[in-house]
C-alpha cells in the first residue's frame, strides 16, 4: 500500500510545491481545501507541470472548524500542516489571527495523533524565533530561539506563528509524543512561482518592481528558495534525527537593498526598483500611518542570520544561493504577467 500524506493548504505556494515533491516521490497525497470547485485549480496546474494527478484527491477542511478533520485525517502516514492565516491587510489587534492558527494547529495534530500518523511536520516561521527585544546589528538565530508574542512592538502575523508552533509543542509534549511532531520555520521564501499563487514573501518584489519602494527599509532576512523549502518539508517526514526537533528553512541572509540591486542588475528597463536604503526614522515615521510598514520596525538595522547547518545534515538539503531564488521568482513573475514589462 503506498503511502498516503494529508496536506494542508495544498494550494498555497509551499503547500503546492511540497504536493509537487511528495508526488513525484510516488506518494498518494490528500490535500486540504475550503472549497473542491475553487481547489481544483490546483490539481489542473499541477497536471499541467507533469504532476501525476491521480495519486492526489482533495477534501473540505476548514482551520475554523471541526467538520471535515476526522475524515481528512483517515489512512494517513504522515501529515504536512501548512495552512495558516495571512491576511492581505495586517490586522491593527495583534491577537486577532491567534484563534484560527491555534486552533487550526490544534485540530489537525490532535486528529492526526488519534489516527495514529507516524509525523506530523507543521509549517512555522522565522518570526516565531526572531521577535526578541536587544538583538542589536546581529542576531544569530538558533533552534531554541522563540519570538516573545508579548513583547508589544510584534504584530498579528510573528505573534499568531509564535503562539500557534508553541501550543503545538506544549501539546505533544504533555502526551509524551513529542517525536511526532517537526516543525519547519522558513525564512523569506522565493523561488519560481509555478502555480500563480506567490506567497506573501513574492509580495516583496512585486513591491519593489511597481516603485512602491524608492528606497527600501534596512532589513535582512534569511532566505529560501520554495523548492528548497518544499525538499526540506518532505525530508522531515522521515529524516533520522529530525523527530521533536524545530529545522530552520534558510539560506543565505541579504539586505533588501542587495535584492533590490540583483534586479537592477539584471533588469535595467525596471527603472522604479529601489537604490538604496531608507533612513530607519522615515521607516518609523511611516510605521505609525500604515500596518504593513510597522510589521518591519523591530526588525530594522538587525542582520538576521540562520545557524541553520544542522538542518542540512539532518535533510541533506542544501539551500541554493540566495540569487538564484530571487531571480528565479523575478522571472517567473514576469512570464506569469504579474509584472508588466518595463
Amino acid at each position: 500500500m503506498t503511502d498516503r500524506v494529508l496536506v494542508t493548504g495544498v494550494s498555497g505556494f509551499i503547500g503546492s510545491h511540497v504536493t509537487e515533491r511528495l508526488l513525484a516521490k510516488g506518494y498518494d497525497v490528500r490535500g486540504t481545501v475550503r472549497d473542491k470547485a475553487k481547489g481544483q485549480k490546483i490539481v489542473d496546474a499541477l497536471a499541467a507541470k507533469g504532476s501525476d494527478v491521480s495519486k492526489l484527491e482533495l477534501v473540505e477542511a476548514n482551520l475554523g472548524s471541526d467538520s471535515g478533520w476526522s475524515e481528512a485525517v483517515q489512512n494517513c502516514r504522515f501529515i504536512q500542516h501548512i495552512a495558516s492565516p495571512f491576511p492581505l491587510d495586517a490586522p491593527s489587534d495583534r491577537e486577532a489571527l491567534v484563534p484560527e492558527a491555534r486552533a487550526g494547529a490544534m485540530r489537525v495534530i490532535e486528529h492526526g495523533l488519534g489516527a495514529g500518523v507516524d509525523r506530523i511536520v507543521m509549517t512555522s516561521s522565522m518570526v516565531s524565533m526572531m521577535g526578541q527585544k536587544g538583538r542589536g546589528a546581529h542576531m544569530l538565530i538558533k533552534e531554541d530561539d522563540w519570538s516573545d508574542p508579548d513583547w508589544k512592538p510584534l504584530t498579528a502575523y510573528p505573534v499568531s506563528k509564535t503562539r500557534a508552533e508553541k501550543a503545538a509543542w506544549d501539546y505533544v509534549k504533555a502526551q509524551g509524543l513529542s517525536d511526532k511532531l517537526t516543525t519547519v520555520c522558513p525564512g523569506l521564501v522565493f523561488g519560481p512561482d509555478t502555480y500563480k499563487n506567490g506567497g506573501a514573501s513574492l509580495g516583496l518584489l512585486l513591491a519593489m518592481f511597481a516603485g512602491d519602494f524608492p528606497r527600501t527599509p534596512k532589513i535582512a532576512y534569511p532566505i529560501i528558495d520554495v523548492r528548497d523549502c518544499a525538499a526540506i518539508h518532505v525530508a522531515a517526514m522521515t529524516a533520522t534525527g529530525a523527530a521533536g526537533r524545530r529545522l530552520m528553512a534558510a539560506g543565505e541572509t541579504l539586505w533588501f537593498s542587495t535584492i533590490g540591486e540583483i534586479l537592477r542588475v539584471k533588469y535595467p528597463e525596471f527603472t522604479k526598483l529601489p537604490k538604496g536604503d531608507l533612513p530607519n526614522f522615515i521607516v518609523r515615521l511611516a510605521g505609525l500611518f500604515d500596518d504593513r510598514v510597522k510589521g518591519v520596525l523591530p526588525d530594522l538595522g538587525t542582520f538576521h542570520e540562520a545557524d541553520s547547518a544542522y538542518v542540512n545534515s539532518l535533510t541533506h538539503v542544501i539551500p541554493r544561493p540566495a540569487k538564484e531564488a530571487i531571480l528565479a521568482a523575478a522571472e517567473s513573475l514576469i512570464e506569469n504577467g504579474a509584472i508588466k514589462a518595463a
